[in-house]
Formats: C-alpha cells, structure tokens, sequence
C-alpha cells in the first residue's frame, strides 16, 4: 500500500514562533486562498515550481545551455526536471518543493527530538493550508502520537468540515488565522467568503481545547475599529481568549519578484506600535489575552 505524500517546501527548526517550546515548522504547498499579504507566495500552488534569484546570476547562460527543452531562454516549457539548478555555478535556479511521504518527514522531525523534549516543543504544520494535504497529514499526526511528539496545525480555516472533525482529535494545538469579519471584503482581499471559515472556528471552538487565534493587521483592510470590535463580540461570545496579532511586514515582496508575480501592497507600510498597542487594549476589553508576533 502506497504512502500519502505531500510536497514540502520547507523544514524550519528551532522556531519559537508557532507554539510552545522549540518546534519544527514544516511548510506544505497548496493554499485555497488568495491573500493579498500572503508572506508566502512559493505556498499557493500545490506543485512544485521553479525560481529565479536574478541578484545571484552571473549571465554565463550554463542553465540555458543544460536546459533540455528550451524552456530557459522561452523556447520550451519546463518539466521541473532541474537540469538548470544542477547546471548553475551561483545557485540562481532552484526548484520550490519536493515530494515527501509521511514517514520521509517524520525521520526530518525525529531529528530535533532532544529539542521538543527539554522545551516542551514539538512540530507545527503550516503552508499554505496544510490540511489541503489532509490524508498526508493525518499520517504524520498519527505517527506524531504514537512517538508522543506534540503537534500543531497553522490553518486558514477554509477547509472541508469533515476533514477538521476528523483530525481535531489528533492535533495538540490549533493556530487559527483569523483575517476580516466582513465577507465582502474578506473575498476581495483573500479571494474567498469567510462564511465556512467563521462556522469552522464556531465547531473547532466547541470540541478542541486549544485554539489560538492569530489575526494578521494590514493597514487599511483589516485594522479599522468596527472590524476589531466584531472579532472580540465573535470570538467572545464562542469564549475563545488566546489570540495573537501579526503585524504586516514587507519581507516577502523580493519572493514575489524571484516568481515573477505582482505584488499587490508595493507601497503598504507596517502598523504603528501605538497602533498595534490600541487594537491590542480594544481586543483585551472583550476578555481576550492578547499578543503581539508570531
């Protein structure tokens, strides 16, 4: 019987970012979301995909010259074969994401072990959306739980019903991201309605102990009173008090370009700190303990 796999774009280890202790965050690719912020663009499609780092190249033309089907100076379409990263002196080529199985992941995880164990850490999914890779996922819970390795699940919320009953049992903490109330503007700036998202959050607030949520603040889409004073009324009334506010950051705009995609916030700077400080207090006053990064 075949293993579940998944393509995996990247291991980060040592984070202390994605819940408690020393963790290991494992990035999944595929999204079925558009977010307008995303700090991960390589994670919206679910394949693999090539990049180009232009301040690397060197102009020596060895990627085009290894290229089997033209695909490097246009003529031809690339089939991911990876000749040209194999070919390129500078690392200016490279191919996002290799396919994995659970237990392939799971000798990555083991790893860092000693870690989880004298911190109380453990591994943390994230993506993209990891539970896209639902029955990859759950594989790995499972394992995780045999191995007594605490896990967390980074989710966006727009996910089958189904899928977040079934493996709610098997996960030690949820990360729930949480970005707009307002549905109108939920599918403007994420491309999606965020009516599944709001009733997932209801379900998972009544049947899972842990859930945190972590709301990004973009200026000018998501940081308004009215949309703030909504999220605590909501998360309030469902007696959800862990939440995290992530500042917006321009950190990603240089992968946009190494893709060759449009980044939509060119001129978007990040919140103030006083302003974060008073969404914060606004948030606070609806009972919730609030925190401000990662």
């Amino acid at each position: 019987m075949s293993q579940p796999t998944a393509v995996v774009f990247d291991i980060m280890r040592f984070s202390i970012r994605d819940g408690p202790g020393i963790r290991t965050t494992v990035f999944l690719k595929g999204c079925p979301m558009d977010c307008w912020w995303c700090h991960n663009p390589e994670s919206r499609s679910s394949l693999r995909e090539p990049v180009f780092w232009s301040g690397r190249c060197i102009r020596c033309g060895a990627c085009r010259d290894a290229c089997p089907t033209g695909a490097v100076s246009g003529e031809g379409t690339c089939t991911l074969c990876g000749t040209c990263v194999e070919a390129c002196p500078t690392r200016a080529r490279e191919i996002i994401g290799r396919d994995m199985t659970a237990e392939e992941l799971m000798v990555e995880i083991r790893k860092d072990r000693v870690f989880y164990e004298e911190s109380g850490g453990g591994v943390t999914f994230s993506g993209g959306e990891p539970l896209m890779a639902h029955e990859f996922l759950e594989a790995v819970l499972d394992q995780c739980i045999r191995e007594g390795v605490h896990t967390a699940v980074d989710t966006c919320g727009y996910v089958p019903p189904m899928v977040l009953r079934r493996l709610s049992k098997k996960v030690g903490l949820f990360l729930y991201d949480l970005k707009l109330m307002d549905d109108e503007k939920h599918r403007t700036f994420t491309g999606v309605s965020n009516e599944q998202i709001l009733k997932n959050l209801e379900e998972l607030a009544s049947m899972h102990a842990s859930v945190m949520v972590r709301i990004p603040i973009i200026p000018g889409v998501n940081d308004d009173d009215g949309n703030i004073e909504r999220t605590g009324e909501f998360l309030s009334r469902l007696g959800l008090t862990q939440v995290r506010l992530l500042p917006y950051h321009t950190t990603a705009m240089d992968k946009y370009r190494r893709l060759r995609r449009p980044y939509r916030l060119e001129n978007l700077e990040p919140p103030p700190v006083d302003r974060l400080a008073a969404l914060s207090q606004k948030l606070e006053s609806y009972g919730m303990k609030v925190g401000i990064g990662g």
